[in-house]
């Protein structure tokens, strides 16, 4: 199939269903929508979705309400919505470019391993400060890993503070280091700086060690399934396979690059991408004139 017979640059129809959104707009259509559910029904029952989901710094939660260290993720602050507003803007400016690379499976596993660890972070500091009876909500630590795994592949893209300063994206990233790592150091109030940084130090390894969590979530069950299957039959491996391995890797580049045209504009591109389609279009050039 030819490069413009790819899906994305056809024209669409129809609306997509949930089943097709990206993981980006499930996440933050699930936040927005709690976030409104939890506002109508504070006025009457005093912020319940708060007390039944949040993240508690108390010791024994762990063992009767295990979801919490998860659901914490999608709560803000019903009070204001500037704390959802902020996450959700830059989980839409970062997380597209970050699903273009993951996939949308993998992002929305990265991403809730991102929340998973940046609780369990917080809630080791806060045991080791003494804080029992705080309490945690908020998006920020898995948004602070998308941010890191977006900085890790485009450290040179511009992106705009406040919509006004323009700075290169390892700039902001520099940015908020500093200011996680002075609020932590100096108990920086309301905010969950230590949950900042664990989300952020995650999204980093993450993108630097090229981890695939879809491999870890099924490892149990593979381990399992050794114990009573037979092993599969050895396979000769001819040239041609690995030829084949490699067109389709690089399809798969190609379609993963025309896909952030489509989205973001040919500007977004890096100059490794560039160069990607520069090949692309003339390997196409040299099959057809091979017909």
């Amino acid at each position: 199939m030819g490069f413009q017979d790819r899906v994305y640059v056809r024209q669409q129809r129809y609306a997509p269903t949930m089943a097709e959104w990206s993981g980006v707009t499930l996440v933050i259509v699930l936040n927005v929508s709690i976030w409104l559910l939890n506002l109508l029904l504070t006025s009457a029952f005093q912020r319940p979705l708060d007390g039944l989901f949040c993240l508690q710094a108390d010791a024994g939660w762990g063992l009767l309400e295990p979801w919490r260290v998860l659901t914490y993720g999608f709560l803000h602050d019903p009070d204001s919505p500037w704390h959802l507003l902020f996450n959700m803007l830059a989980l839409w400016f970062f997380g597209r470019e970050v699903e273009a690379i993951t996939g949308r499976g993998e992002f929305l596993r990265f991403y809730c391993t991102a929340i998973v660890l940046a609780g369990l972070a917080w809630v080791a500091s806060m045991h080791l400060a003494g804080g029992s009876g705080a309490r945690l909500i908020g998006a920020s630590g898995g948004v602070m890993a998308v941010l890191a795994v977006f900085i890790w592949y485009f450290p040179t893209q511009t992106v705009l503070i406040y919509g006004v300063l323009p700075v290169p994206a390892w700039a902001l990233g520099l940015l908020y280091l500093f200011s996680d790592v002075s609020g932590a150091a100096h108990g920086g109030g309301n905010v969950a700086h230590v949950a900042h940084l664990a989300g952020a130090a995650f999204g980093l390894l993450y993108a630097w060690r090229r981890w695939d969590i879809s491999a870890l979530t099924g490892l149990p069950g593979r381990l399992l399934g050794g114990l009573f299957t037979r092993r599969t039959r050895m396979r000769v491996v001819r040239p041609d396979d690995d030829a084949d391995d490699a067109t389709q890797s690089f399809e798969a580049e190609v379609d993963r690059i025309l896909a952030k045209i489509s989205r973001s504009g040919e500007s977004s591109l890096t100059p490794e991408e560039r160069l990607s389609l520069t090949r692309a279009s003339r390997r196409l050039r040299d099959r057809e004139g091979s017909h």
